[in-house]
């Protein structure tokens, strides 16, 4: 099914965290809003990779902006490739402390809400986008339980509740080959990944179904 929805596009990406000098979801997010595609509106948002923080002010962005789609990033270190994620759970459990120190543990994004979400993107029809691009990418069914993942519940319990027309999800980014040099970890470059997040984002503006493929996983 072919979208019929506003062409304002909202991306966030991080500031850097966990001793890190840059973030490449940030990177990515800003060149995409730099040299958007065509047919688009983008407006980038740079989000504090602090609990509750962050979605305060994703929601202000989303106010601001009234999109029709909303892309999140993160970083996802020692991945190979980007990952379209699946599904948010209702759940911080932080294994570091975000960049103000706040370390919640078993605690809910969102007292009293689901159990989780799902990505209202058309997950798999993007990453098959993005491979029929040249670029490596696969669905992921976690995104983990720091606040990358708080921002897609968030994200997704905003849109349940308050922007019903709405459409959202989350994609995870590699390191780019500058913050490895020092170290045995996969990258991709920040040109690939600015680019795979140009397609995706043509992808779900274009399209509100899903394709039947492989994406699971045994682990």
């Amino acid at each position: 099914m072919i979208a019929t929805q506003n062409p304002r596009v909202l991306l966030a990406g991080f500031e850097p965290f966990g001793g890190e000098t840059v973030n490449p979801s940030w990177e990515a997010v800003r060149a995409v809003a730099d040299e958007p595609p065509g047919g688009v509106d983008v407006t980038a948002v740079r989000l504090p990779c602090v609990f509750g923080a962050a979605l305060d002010v994703l929601r202000e962005a989303v106010r601001a902006v009234r999109p029709g789609l909303v892309l999140c990033t993160g970083q996802a270190g020692g991945r190979p490739d980007l990952t379209i994620e699946r599904i948010a759970v209702n759940l911080d459990d932080a294994r570091i402390p975000d960049n103000s120190g706040g370390r919640p543990v078993d605690r809910p994004v969102v007292p009293g809400g689901p159990a989780a979400y799902f990505a209202t993107l058309p997950v798999k029809r993007c990453v098959a986008a993005v491979r029929a691009a040249g670029l490596p990418a696969s669905v992921s069914q976690t995104a983990g339980t720091f606040v990358c993942n708080h921002v897609f519940y968030g994200l997704m319990h905003l849109a349940a509740t308050e922007y019903p027309t709405l459409r959202g999800g989350f994609v995870h980014i590699p390191y780019i080959p500058e913050q490895v040099v020092a170290r045995s970890e996969p990258s991709l470059p920040l040109a690939a990944a600015a680019e795979a997040l140009r397609v995706i984002v043509i992808t779900a503006a274009r399209h509100t179904d899903d394709i039947r493929a492989v994406g699971g996983a045994t682990h």
